[in-house]
């Protein structure tokens, strides 16, 4: 049976769509081609039966099936399971970027067939249209849009495991294969295009899957800025079209938006836990997308000076572009070439002049004097940049040409300028409340302050801190004196300061991981006030900076409401606010409470912090914006973002939100402008609905409160009663591949907080710890817990028509529900028994045991037949993967066995095709961690 027969009949079980079955089974044609080419027929042979007995044995339970598999995969050498490795690990990469054009080919069709009574769902139209629904008029409807500040935010955080070669060379396959389905490709064309499809996959086997060495920050920068230069960047300015062309469906008038949308970036400013970031690197990050957004205005600037071939002769043009020209002209002094191509045509002359500033200011960057950055920055800065584009709109319309001047090319940089600026995402800067306690330790040590700061009461501490705020002085003028550490905190500072300077966007917010009292807060007000970003001057606080406390364990979630009322007491905290437009932006982990307390109470203890916190800043007045430190998975907080902001609690709903976004999360929403259209739209659309809805309590507010607490409660117990067990770490190091997953070379940040080998439950991050858990298919952090909590109520009657009921009306309790039910669909329990090697499995029938008792409960909550059944496309497309997914674990539980076995005369080889696996599976499961 060829490879395309087989993904015909998984396809016929699985029901794929039509379309995605011809583009895969294409797919296919061209693997199984190559794979002729270069290798054997048995190999061939096996490549196609692996999937088949798979299927039988872990969907069907033929027992001989499994052996069968077993013994073939078993006598394989690590050449020959690397080679089938490489294989399925390319497939699934194509298949997976395949998904993504069918989710753009669906959303088109979706699009084409809509009518502006029935818009798109969650489309900008379709939250114009509501609003228009409910009542609002234009200027209402208009007050809503503006009142919207979404940051999304993109991190480094190593979950993305493929290499960016590889993600460019699967993005034009991809886009071939479409091609070639096309009918109106002439012979030539067909065979031209089949040829560099070849060819293309040929150089994507070739490519190594796993880098040979440790990325750097620079590699990230530098993978983060194609996702800004490409699909972040076409798709921006479709936003505000949107929202132009609903306001003219439904009201016959467009306003102006203000700008609704700008990015933030970690990538070479998150220091939290990452020696490699150093201030260098930061500032050295800032200066690299200061020129390549520079180089994208060129284009776009070179571009606009074509179309706007208006002449002088035919066209007035306004005062203020007559004055600005004849400053140009004195200040800059264009070529004879231009000065005679360009005499009649003014936009021309000006736009010329344009580009002759940002390419001046991309050489200066280039340098390596920062003095000179910082002079000649401030001689052309973003402000400037807009001022004329807006000019130019301005005397285009009053010249006749409103139609040129107000949407179109020049609108659509002008857009681009005011979400960019000359800084493309501004960068936060995070660290460890740690690190600010033992440089601010030393300082006092050095000013005479105190020798005791680190034993001091929280209360001492902050009386301590306050006094010394408000005092002048330096602690320590020579900086010779302090050790590396305190040293280079006060570096960064430094260079916040530059960055500052060099363009006031460009720098973001401080943010403080382990926020865990007042006296963290303050003490970055210490080091900030060292290095003249902070004073107390005649009673006011003079601040340069905006500090984020981040909450991250379930303590700090349950304290955070109150630790924000001490500080929103302090008087000198006031005015700091006072300083900083009366802002707040708090950030809530969702990673570390996961991995912390578990699925059901990170969940819960998530919203209570967030309901205390909007509580708290409503209460003392305070403007504030939430962060959501969201990872890829639902065991990190993942999940659709725009269901995530719908189950936000009222109370903290005021148009403002954070969001990060990282790892293949990224790679999902931002390959393909297409899909980041989508999403973008998706979380615009749900910030409407959440920021015109009713603050109003659940109808049965206490009632609920007390059962999610209750089930938390219980959820936890179980979940830690598993991870503290004396042999559960043991058991599960020995059981996945956390020892592999942390030497994989996907990040320049280091997975633990102490040595690779060495790592242990506490200081293991969240990421590989949830990472190892989707490899072998449990998914734990994902639902476990859940079982044992929902049991009770599910058992009686009454309790579980009320689970139903808030299932069906309430969206928090479905939103956490589907996302358990999601990760325990991609659950396999039988291929996570494939890796038990104790002979009693205590741990695995514990896991099963809760498994089974949470797939009933929410079948039975839920009123499915089966897991997911209210997700259909999720449910047909894991369905379609196993076959193909089993045969990777198994080779990657064999990798283990010879690896724990010390069969180590191969260990480079055997480490190489453990990669191998782990990178495959990742590519299965379309997710790391």
């Amino acid at each position: 049976m060829h490879w395309e027969k087989l993904i015909e009949t998984f396809g016929e079980e699985t029901d794929i769509s039509s379309e995605l079955a011809g583009q895969v089974e294409l797919l296919t044609h061209f693997l199984e081609d190559i794979v002729r080419g270069k290798e054997s027929e048995a190999f061939l042979e096996m490549l196609i039966t692996f999937p088949q007995l798979a299927a039988s044995a872990f969907d069907d339970g033929d027992d001989q099936a499994f052996k069968d598999l077993e013994h073939k995969i078993n006598d394989l050498s690590i050449e020959q399971i690397s080679g089938f490795l490489r294989y399925y690990t390319v497939f699934f990469h194509l298949m997976n970027s395949q998904e993504q054009r069918e989710i753009t080919r669906i959303n088109r069709d979706r699009a084409i067939h809509t009518n502006p009574q029935s818009p798109r769902s969650e489309s900008i139209a379709e939250a114009v249209f509501y609003m228009k629904e409910k009542g609002y008029n234009m200027e209402e409807a208009a007050k809503v849009i503006g009142k919207l500040d979404i940051q999304p935010t993109i991190t480094a955080h190593p979950t993305e495991a493929r290499r960016h070669s590889v993600l460019v060379k699967q993005q034009r396959i991809t886009e071939m294969i479409g091609q070639l389905r096309r009918q109106d490709l002439t012979p030539s064309e067909r065979k031209e295009k089949k040829m560099d499809i070849f060819n293309e996959i040929h150089l994507l086997l070739a490519t190594d899957e796993v880098r040979s060495e440790r990325v750097t920050v620079e590699d990230e920068v530098e993978n983060g800025m194609f996702y800004f230069r490409n699909a972040i960047w076409e798709t921006i300015p479709v936003l505000y079209d949107d929202l132009r062309n609903a306001f003219e469906t439904y009201y016959d008038e467009v306003p102006d938006f203000s700008t609704i949308l700008k990015y933030r970036s970690w990538i070479g400013s998150d220091r939290d836990g990452n020696p490699n970031v150093t201030s260098e690197v930061t500032w050295e990050t800032i200066l690299e997308q200061r020129q390549i957004v520079m180089e994208l205005y060129l284009n776009e600037l070179d571009d606009l000076r074509r179309y706007l071939s208006i002449s002088q002769n035919k066209y007035t043009i306004s005062d203020e572009l007559v004055n600005s020209l004849k400053k140009d002209q004195q200040t800059d002094p264009p070529s004879e070439r231009y000065q005679r191509l360009y005499t009649q045509e003014p936009y021309r002359r000006k736009i010329t002049h344009m580009m002759h500033k940002l390419r001046h200011q991309i050489e200066v960057a280039k340098s390596e004097n920062s003095d000179r950055v910082l002079e000649e920055a401030q001689k052309y800065t973003s402000q400037d940049f807009i001022d004329e584009l807006q000019m130019i709109g301005q005397s285009l319309i009053k010249s006749g040409l409103e139609c040129v001047g107000s949407q179109g090319k020049l609108k659509h940089l002008l857009v681009r300028a005011q979400t960019f600026g000359f800084h493309m995402a501004g960068l936060d800067v995070r660290q460890h409340s740690a690190k600010h306690e033992e440089a601010v330790a030393e300082l006092f040590s050095i000013g005479e302050v105190t020798d005791e700061y680190q034993t001091m009461s929280e209360e001492e501490k902050v009386a301590l801190l306050t006094k010394e705020l408000k005092n002048p002085r330096p602690l320590s003028p020579l900086r010779a004196q302090l050790n590396d550490d305190t040293a280079q905190m006060l570096e960064v500072f430094d260079v916040i300061g530059q960055m500052l300077e060099l363009d006031p966007n460009s720098f973001g917010n401080y943010i403080i991981s382990m926020t865990h009292g007042v006296s963290d807060m303050l003490e970055v007000f210490i080091l900030a006030k060292e290095m003249g970003l902070w004073n107390y001057r005649d009673g006011e606080v003079e601040s340069q900076i905006d500090v984020v406390p981040l909450f991250e364990t379930i303590e700090d979630l349950e304290e955070c409401g109150r630790l924000m009322t001490e500080i929103y007491e302090s008087p000198l905290y006031r005015k700091q606010l006072a300083a900083r437009d009366n802002l707040q932006e708090i950030m809530l982990g969702y990673s570390d409470s996961n991995k912390d307390g578990g699925y059901w109470m990170a969940n819960w203890a998530l919203e209570k912090a967030q309901r205390s916190l909007g509580k708290v800043c409503r209460e003392y007045d305070i403007d504030f914006r939430l962060f959501h430190g969201r990872g890829g998975t639902v065991g990190r907080g993942g999940g659709r973002s725009n269901q995530g902001i719908l189950a936000l609690p009222p109370i903290s709903n005021n148009g403002r939100i954070r969001f990060t976004e990282q790892g293949e999360v990224i790679s999902f929403r931002y390959s393909l402008a297409t899909i980041t259209h989508r999403h973008l739209e998706q979380i615009v659309n749900a910030m409407v609905r959440i920021t015109i809805s009713e603050e109003e309590g659940h109808p049965q507010q206490e009632k609920f409160d007390n059962t999610m607490e209750q089930l938390s409660t219980v959820s936890m117990e179980a979940y830690r009663n598993l991870i503290d067990d004396e042999d559960f770490w043991n058991w599960y190091t020995a059981k996945t591949p956390i020892e592999h997953i942390s030497r994989l070379p996907i990040a320049s940040r280091p997975v633990s907080r102490g040595s690779a080998k060495a790592a242990d439950f506490e200081n293991l991050r969240a990421i590989p710890w949830v990472f190892a858990w989707t490899q072998v298919r449990y998914n734990v952090p994902g639902w476990y817990g859940i079982g044992q909590a929902l049991d009770d109520f599910v058992d009686n009657d009454k309790k579980l028509r009320q689970l139903q009921q808030w299932y069906e009306e309430g969206i928090f309790f479905k939103t956490v529900l589907d996302n358990a039910q999601r990760e325990m669909a991609r659950t396999h329990i039988p291929t996570a028994n494939v890796y038990e090697d104790i002979e009693d499995g205590t741990f695995h029938k514990r896991i099963t045991k809760d498994f089974k008792k949470a797939e009933q409960a929410i079948k039975k909550i839920t009123g499915q037949q089966q897991i997911l059944d209210n997700s259909r496309v999720i449910k047909k497309s894991i369905r379609f993967r196993n076959p193909f997914t089993y045969p990777l674990n198994m080779m990657q539980a064999e990798l283990l066995d010879r690896w724990k076995n010390d069969q180590r005369d191969n260990e480079d080889s055997l480490r190489d095709a453990l990669f191998l696996s782990i990178n495959g599976i990742a590519a299965a499961m379309q997710s790391t961690g």
